[in-house]
């Protein structure tokens, strides 16, 4: 009885530095996973902007060999810079059997680059070599992120 009346509710410092060694442990083995998990959603971020700019750029183009609108013959056809497709062009299409003007704009903005988390794209042209990372500025025939990283899958992100 007199041993209980010393006896305070509590933690021992040793049971609060095992708990503290175990909490650590788990903190240590999911810091790598969380790393992971950022990198790849950034990488998904970096797929879909580059698909919609590539999408906008064909887009571009079909419309210009269907001659929609005037462009620049030096261009081949292609988008003299991301601008213009945010900025849209004034296209001739058929609507209801009648011929109309409408401005067609191909992206609502230039989306950000999310592995260099700025504006700046890698461009080529159509003139350019295919692994060119120096753009000749006739027009925009594709686009490629800036980072020198490396992807989850061991590839580049400027190859994509």
């Amino acid at each position: 009885m007199i041993l209980s009346a010393f006896r305070k509710k509590g933690f021992t410092l040793v049971e609060m530095l095992v708990t503290l060694t175990i909490v650590s442990i788990l903190a240590l083995a999911v810091l790598p996973l969380a790393k992971t998990a950022v990198k790849r959603e950034r990488e998904t971020t970096l797929r879909r902007n580059l698909r919609m700019m590539r999408e906008a750029i064909d887009t571009y183009k079909k419309l210009a060999d269907e001659k929609a609108f005037e462009f620049d013959e030096d261009t081949e056809g292609y988008p003299p810079d991301l601008e213009t497709l945010v900025e849209g062009v004034e296209a001739k299409m058929e609507v209801d059997g009648q011929e109309v003007t409408k401005i067609v704009k191909f992206l609502r903005r230039i989306p950000k680059d999310p592995m260099t988390n700025s504006y700046d794209w890698g461009l080529r042209s159509y003139q350019d070599d295919h692994d060119s990372d120096i753009w000749g500025g006739e027009n925009i025939y594709d686009v490629f992120t800036k980072s020198p990283g490396t992807a989850l899958d061991g590839t580049k992100y400027k190859d994509w």
